[in-house]
């Protein structure tokens, strides 16, 4: 419904000329799948991110699954993910039978604990998928000192991370396999898609071969499948998008990071919580401006008034255990992660994108100033 006033969105890719003129290239060329373009894309990100391989896919979901198969996760197994995340961090396992459990998260960072982690393992635990939430790397050296003590399988979620670093070190460039995405809410958005980052040549063989219907990835006859796959191919046309975003990336990453820089001086005076701030080990990619109300603040009351005024707002994010599917499946209910719950039922994102002007985020800030 409208509002009659401008409406200011939760978030908005940044496109220009360049991503059109390389569309238009692909769409003259003819190949639309499986071409060049995306062989481009793969090479330049894997450049960008440091790492020695990179294979593109339908979502930053699809990636996950792909890598939750190759580690022959399965009925009988526990994985171990953070409550706070997208549902994806868990229903990549999901997929493949295993069982979820959370580990809650640091009431700081906001990512998995590392203390909670090693409590959460049992003799049935195969593996951890660690998530770099909101764009701040986890504790990766921790979780993987971990990991590899027990003997698990060790999967990054960094699709809120891209641009992100930890110790100094892009994400992407320690060593883990993970995934970066690129929804349009994201630092590179090509509207779907995302990649499987890797240090692994098996490992990314296998991805280009199951995202393709288990096809051989060296080529060969069409119809030549060498392992049941998955249809998680990508396209030329959202590759050309790709590569148009990341010729700007660190100019992205430096508007994201100037907008959130505003918000935060905006708001010092405003009773909320911003997300935690850099330190010497973690340098955030800016993907949302997220903030927690004070204990007490009805949220709903807050966001339909923010959303009366044209301005784009939601929780973020749900707890993925208290999702109706998790609760009826697994039986997860209040409690189980306190720290996350009590973080999720106070958080929400105001509008950010990298073009986003100063006057609409003051506009936000007054907005959100009077709801409260």
């Amino acid at each position: 419904m409208s509002t009659g006033t401008r409406e200011i969105p939760l978030a908005r890719p940044l496109l220009d000329e360049r991503e059109e003129e390389l569309v238009l290239e692909v769409l003259r060329s003819g190949r639309l799948s499986l071409g060049p373009t995306i062989e481009r894309f793969e090479e330049l990100i894997a450049e960008r991110v440091g790492a020695p391989y990179a294979a593109a896919v339908s979502s930053g979901t699809a990636g996950l699954h792909m890598l939750a198969h190759i580690a022959g996760l399965g009925p009988g197994d526990e994985v171990i993910t953070s409550p706070l995340s997208f549902v994806s961090s868990a229903n990549c396992f999901i997929l493949e039978g295993a069982t979820p459990v959370f580990a809650d998260v640091d009431s700081r960072t906001l990512n998995m604990d590392p203390g909670t982690l090693e409590a959460a393992i049992t003799e049935r635990t195969k593996a951890v998928v660690a998530v770099d939430m909101f764009g701040y790397p986890c504790e990766l050296d921790e979780i993987r000192a971990i990991s590899d003590r027990r003997g698990l399988v060790l999967i990054e979620d960094a699709a809120e991370a891209l641009g992100a670093e930890y110790k100094g070190r892009a994400v992407g460039s320690q060593g883990i396999s993970g995934v970066f995405g690129f929804y349009p809410n994201k630092q590179l958005a090509t509207g779907e898609g995302g990649i499987v980052f890797t240090h692994s040549e098996e490992e990314w063989q296998l991805v280009k071969s199951l995202r393709n219907q288990g096809r051989d990835y060296r080529g060969g006859a069409w119809f030549h499948h060498v392992r049941v796959g998955f249809n998680y191919r990508w396209t030329d046309v959202q590759a050309a998008i790709g590569i148009g975003q990341l010729e700007k990336l660190e100019r992205l990453l430096s508007l994201r990071a100037e907008v959130a820089a505003r918000y935060t001086q905006l708001l010092e005076d405003v009773e909320v919580e911003p997300l935690c701030a850099d330190d010497p080990t973690h340098r955030r990619s800016w993907f949302v401006y997220v903030i927690a109300l004070p204990a007490g603040a009805d949220r709903d009351r807050v966001m339909t008034e923010l959303r009366a005024q044209g301005i784009g707002t939601a929780e973020y994010v749900p707890c993925v255990h208290l999702q109706p599917y998790m609760r009826e499946t697994y039986g997860f209910g209040e409690g189980t992660c306190p720290v996350a719950e009590g973080v999720a039922s106070r958080t929400l994102a105001l509008p950010f994108f990298p073009q986003l002007e100063a006057d609409d985020q003051e506009r936000v800030v007054e907005a959100l100033r009077a709801a409260l």
